[in-house]
Order: structure tokens, then sequence, then C-alpha cells
């Protein structure tokens, strides 16, 4: 159990990194994000649209920086930009690992059993649905829902999916769809694949730890704000 008797706790910090569980963020964000600035390591906390409203809220009021680390997230900035300038009209991600990679809950749990010894599509939908059934699974998903802010967690496609003939990668497939001309018809697409070798049965493929020790050295400066790092 967690115990911040006072504000002081942890006003002294210039950062606050929550690595635990997406409930911390929901239960002590507030508090953390009014004191300091606050890197949220488990960002699917955030489809709860709360806790995400709130923390935005705090973030301007305070004039802390609600930091959002990227992960196995490639192309976050762009997709942001794109997003800042009303370009981003979709935004698909695939996200495929061994089933023992998982950690899953409710009806995702059988689905992941049955896929011991073919490819299977667990899930497919807005993202909002999948945060709460994949937690520790997904924060790649739930930070692009952070870039793509005007999509958001509803508008933003998830794709899990569990293949047994990849024990030890994790891929994360990226399809981003801009806008299509008047003229010509044709339509911006950008597609991406991340390729990230895995230990067996780990939550993490071993490139992501490097990519989030070097979110937290850029953690300063940023002002009252969301900002993907």
């Amino acid at each position: 159990m967690i115990f911040f008797q006072t504000h002081s706790f942890f006003s002294c910090a210039d950062l606050i990194v929550e690595v635990a569980h997406p409930c911390i963020v929901k239960d002590y964000g507030e508090a953390f994000l009014s004191a300091a600035n606050f890197l949220v390591g488990s960002p699917t906390s955030l489809a709860d649209q709360t806790t995400e409203i709130k923390l935005r809220e705090i973030a301007k009021r305070s004039g802390h920086t609600l930091y959002i680390p990227s992960g196995a997230f490639w192309g976050g900035e762009d997709i942001q930009k794109m997003a800042d300038r009303g370009t981003l009209k979709g935004l698909k991600i695939t996200m495929t690992k061994h089933p023992d990679s998982f950690k899953l809950t409710g009806p995702l749990v059988e689905k992941n059993k049955q896929a011991i010894n073919e490819r299977s599509v667990l899930y497919e939908g807005p993202v909002r649905g999948l945060c709460p059934l994949a937690p520790n699974n997904v924060n790649t998903m739930a930070a692009a829902c952070m870039a793509a802010h005007t999509l958001g967690f509803d508008k933003v496609i998830g794709i899990l999916i569990a293949d047994p003939s990849i024990p030890n990668w994790h891929f994360v497939d990226i399809e981003v769809t801009g806008p299509t001309s008047e003229k010509t018809g044709q339509t911006f697409v950008i597609k991406t694949k991340r390729m990230n070798p895995a230990a067996p049965s780990s939550v993490t493929g071993s490139a992501t730890f490097l990519s989030f020790w070097s979110s937290v050295l850029v953690c300063k400066g940023h002002g009252g704000r969301v900002y993907l790092c």
C-alpha cells in the first residue's frame, strides 16, 4: 500500500516517474502532476477518459508537463504534428507477439489460450476498449492515442495478434492515413514496421527499455502541456 501523507512528500521532486500499474496514475496522478513534472509509464491508464481530461487540465493549470514515453511507438512526433495541423485522418496500430508475452484480462484470456498453436487476432477495434483488457501490453497504442490527439482513444484502431511462431520477437505495424487530394484522389499514407527482439515470454521488447530511458532524460523544460518523449 502506498501512503502520501502530505503534498510536501513529493513536491521537492523535479520529475515523478510511474512504472508500476495504471491504477497508480488514476489514483495519484493528479497529486503527482500538481507537484512536479510527471512521466506516465503506464499510458493505458489514460484510456479512462476522466483521468485523461483531468491530467490535461492540471498540466495547463500547474505549468508542469505530462510526459508520455514513446516506447515502441515509432514516428510519434510526426504523427503529433499531423494532428496539430489537422491533417491526420486515420491511425491503425497492429501489435503481434507470442501468446506467452501477453498479460490479459477478460475474454482475451481464453482467446489467447486458443492461439497457442496458430496465429490469431485477439482484438480489433478502438484502443479505448483494448486498454483495460491488456493494460501491460498496449502502452504503445495508448501513447499513439495521446500523440494522435484529434483521433484519441476512440478513433485510433488497435489490432492485437497472438502468433506462436515468433517466440523472441515483438512486431509493431503502424499505418497512418493523411488527407486525400481533391485533384487526384490520391491519399497520403505511411506504413512502418518495427521488429523488436524480445526474450521469450517477455512483455516488453529489449529495445524499448533504452527508449524509455531516453525519454526520462528529456523530461525537463516543456511547460504545462502533454509532451510525447
